[in-house]
């Protein structure tokens, strides 16, 4: 290697130690939240029951504890088009509009049994609009859910390399010698 070129990515490396903590400081948990703008806060609130109801508390927490519903908004509004992002807000409207319309009042003041059954008739439904926005909702909460931090520490058994190898283990012979 010639001395330039050593000197040269030296240089590099140290410039980018230093500037390293500078950059990385510069995130924080509002600032990576602030992208996600697409929903007002009734909507907010109706879709942390929506993934509530999805994945409810049991002995484990449930997914409006674990902040579920801040996950689907962000990836629906940084990873997904304009129409599904269409078809995200116009599904929020719908499932408030169908709990209205068959119990009298607001998906949110719904029992679990009653919005269990909203989400039910949205999935089951002819309206492309409701079944899309179940699914995509659906999904992203499971996900979400499998991947939160409670999920991977506590409930799942994470191994670095599956199987195993024992490098000492006492060989027999075939014919029993």
């Amino acid at each position: 290697m010639q001395r330039r070129a050593a000197l040269k990515t030296f240089a590099l490396s140290i410039g980018s130690t230093l500037v390293l903590p500078a950059w990385a400081n510069a995130w924080s948990k509002e600032n990576l939240h602030q992208s996600a703008t697409i929903l007002s806060s009734s909507q907010e609130t109706l879709l942390a029951e929506i993934v509530e109801t999805i994945i409810p508390k049991t002995d484990t927490p449930g997914a409006k504890e674990l902040n579920i519903d801040k996950f689907v908004t962000l990836m629906v509004a940084d990873c997904y088009d304009a129409k599904a992002q269409d078809t995200f807000t116009k599904g929020l409207a719908a499932a408030d509009a169908n709990a209205t319309k068959d119990y009298g009042k607001a998906f949110a003041e719904c029992e679990p049994a009653q919005k269990l059954a909203v989400l039910n008739k949205m999935a089951k439904a002819d309206n492309a609009t409701e079944k899309g926005f179940i699914g995509l909702v659906k999904n992203i909460t499971i996900q979400g859910y499998l991947n939160s931090e409670y999920v991977m520490t506590n409930l799942r058994v994470y191994e670095f390399i599956p199987g195993r190898y024992h490098g000492c283990v006492p060989v027999k012979n075939q014919a029993g010698k």
